[in-house]
């Protein structure tokens, strides 16, 4: 979890001051870190961009019905989004939607040309929303690693099972 930390604050540590650290020496660091990539909980390393200072000045949030609920046409919609640059992330949700995209754009003319000419013409789409984020508290700046020691559910019920007399 120490590794998890450093590295999720900062990508760019060295071996060496990820092993100082995190209280080892470089090579089990090193193994350590080579591990949690290859087991796929490191996946990549990125830089974290301002988006108003590379001209994205506005943030949306579009939630998205789709005409059919089966699986073959949201796997469809979810494809089709995916391949969209002004979509910047994009979630299955429960409740009075079936998706939620994040979507950046440069203004709210540029933000109108994309909906009319993009999201609309999506098939399978019935309906949607969009809110603009007025004033960002708190963006995502990595995952809360104190609770990630939890076991997962599968885990519990299998230390359940070895803990029966």
């Amino acid at each position: 979890m120490r590794i998890l930390q450093a590295l999720q604050a900062d990508g760019r540590l060295t071996n060496q001051s990820l092993a100082d650290k995190v209280g080892l020496s470089t090579s089990p660091s090193w193994r350590r870190v080579r591990h949690l990539e290859e087991t796929g909980v490191i996946l990549g390393y990125k830089a974290v961009l301002d988006r108003k200072a590379i001209g994205l000045g506005v943030l949306a949030f579009v939630r998205v019905k789709i005409d059919s609920h089966n699986e073959e046409e949201a796997e469809a919609f979810a494809e089709e989004v995916s391949g969209i640059d002004e979509v910047v992330a994009c979630y299955s949700i429960a409740g009075d939607a079936d998706f939620l995209l994040q979507v950046v754009s440069a203004d709210l003319d540029a933000y109108a040309d994309f909906a009319m000419s993009t999201l609309r013409r999506l098939p399978r789409i019935k309906e949607m929303q969009t809110t603009f984020v007025l004033k960002e508290i708190k963006a995502f700046d990595g995952f809360p690693l104190k609770f990630a020691g939890a076991p997962t559910p599968v885990e519990a019920v299998a230390r359940r099972g070895r803990n029966k007399p």
